[in-house]
């Protein structure tokens, strides 16, 4: 992962350096604009509704009505989508939350929001959280509609009852933002509504201002940093890749932190709060690797501030970047770094820690909140995969089980043909397959930077001579239970 890292860095600097002299920034006197406008759901006027500009946040008044007066330096106008609506779509297939702030005659601008009301019960909603699609070439897109829209189709079907939503969060493309169409048309065939924020590889390479760098992006998808509702859940977009001149590092600018504190200003204390990113707030894949301090590329350097911010709140960050999957509590907040859609760069079925290509499932009743992850082409009790003696040379004589998304609360035993034997032993290491699909200079063919990564999700036992058949059994916590066999 270090050279990975540092070969790709040094190539995007390099082509930020060379390509700098062909872009200007042009300073544009910002032009008032007092927006005014309302909300109405199911056609009747609805109240306390936020209305932002992503620096302030206002609400709607009895008749449904706001006033905000902005900038067109702030670009969109958002409604703060309530938890009982449906998520209104745009052709596209994507989030239609917003509009353009478009001045008209003396600055002014109208702005209406029709929502409806969604049908059964409005407090039981699923997220999916798709981290990571990150296509380049046509064979990566190839993959992702053939292999990840049917997944994300298939669970959103299943779970039609619930609602689903998606959120897309960061690198959706590898660079090519000539491609962000094809994610649309994932987003229309999934029949899944899209929410999605910016990572490192969604940046133009060519701005060399941050503001500029998702000028592209924002297009296509609209504001960067957001927030809405489902259920009693409150539900935050961020932007928390800071771009300069072909590189970046995990920050959360001043204008996200002052609109951050005006949104958070309307939900009361104790409320379920999910904050999604692209960047870990934190992740400890530096400590697997035996540092002592996190790069600034791995994890967001201020996240203090963000953390501040969130302390009133059962707050769980949500976010992607790592190609792997991480459950940690950091703070006063949950970390849920969570597998990526496309694993190790479409060179496999696995990302770099062997947790499968796939994405997160979030079900939220009222503002309760339960998970799992969802891996491509499998069932939705498919938790875990075990290796026969002699897969890990490290372990040789062992049955080895990769628990992708393991935490404290999980238990992992283990069966001697039917015996039980009782809990495995955690221990850090490289997954097999991992190992098999991407270890060697020479692999994964045109990727050769991407490497197993040492894991903390692994999980071994030692049967005795003549045991035929082992069988493991994880329990996560909310008593569901998984089971895989494997004969040694």
């Amino acid at each position: 992962m270090h050279r990975r890292e540092a070969m790709k860095t040094l190539a995007l600097a390099s082509a930020g350096l060379a390509l700098a002299g062909h872009r200007r920034a042009y300073a544009v006197a910002p032009q008032a604009v007092r927006a005014r406008g309302r909300v109405l759901v199911d056609g009747r006027p609805r109240a306390a509704v936020g209305i932002s500009d992503g620096r302030q946040v206002v609400l709607t008044d009895a008749q449904g009505a706001f006033q905000l007066d902005t900038d067109t330096t702030q670009g969109f106008l958002q409604v703060v989508l309530p938890g009982d609506v449906q998520v209104p779509v745009s052709p596209a297939g994507t989030a239609a939350f917003y509009r353009p702030i478009t001045p008209g005659v003396a600055g002014a601008m109208t702005a209406e929001f029709r929502l409806a009301t969604v049908p059964g019960r409005p407090d039981r909603h699923t997220l999916l959280l798709l981290a990571d699609p990150q296509v380049q070439h046509a064979a990566d897109l190839a993959r992702l509609h053939a292999e990840a829209v049917p997944e994300m189709r298939r669970v959103a079907r299943a779970l039609a009852d619930r609602h689903p939503v998606g959120i897309a969060c960061g690198d959706i493309m590898y660079d090519r933002l000539e491609h962000l169409g094809e994610w649309e048309r994932a987003l229309r065939d999934a029949g899944l509504p899209g929410f999605q924020l910016p990572g490192n590889h969604d940046v133009d390479i060519l701005a060399r201002t941050d503001a500029d760098s998702t000028r592209v992006f924002q297009q296509r998808f609209g504001p960067t940093w957001y927030s809405f509702d489902r259920g009693d859940v409150h539900i935050i977009a961020l932007d928390d890749v800071l771009w300069n001149l072909g590189s970046f590092v995990g920050h959360i600018d001043r204008q996200q932190q002052e609109w951050l504190a005006a949104d958070l200003a309307h939900v009361e204390a104790g409320r379920r709060v999910l904050v999604c990113v692209h960047i870990p707030t934190w992740c400890e894949r530096h400590l697997r690797n035996g540092l002592t301090a996190a790069p600034d590329h791995l994890v967001v350097a201020n996240r203090e501030r963000l953390y501040d911010l969130l302390r009133p709140y059962r707050a769980t960050i949500l976010c992607g970047h790592m190609h792997e999957l991480e459950i940690l509590r950091d703070g006063p907040v949950d970390v849920h770094v969570c597998g990526a859609v496309c694993g190790a760069w479409w060179s496999g079925d696995v990302c770099g820690d062997g947790t499968p290509n796939g994405f997160m499932v979030y079900d939220i009743d009222g503002d309760q909140l339960r998970w799992r992850y969802q891996a491509t082409g499998r069932p939705a009790d498919h938790q875990l995969r075990l290796y026969a003696p002699g897969a890990d040379p490290e372990r040789p004589q062992s049955v080895v089980a990769n628990v992708w998304a393991h935490e404290p609360s999980w238990q992992v035993v283990w069966y001697a043909d039917g015996e039980r034997r009782g809990a495995m032993t955690r221990h850090r290491g490289l997954d097999p397959r991992a190992c098999e699909l991407l270890a060697g200079d020479d692999r994964p063919a045109g990727r050769t930077w991407a490497d197993p990564l040492p894991t903390d999700h692994l999980f071994s036992c030692r049967p005795d001579a003549g045991v035929r058949e082992v069988t493991v059994e994880a329990t996560d916590g909310w008593g569901r239970v998984y089971r895989e066999r494997i004969a040694v």
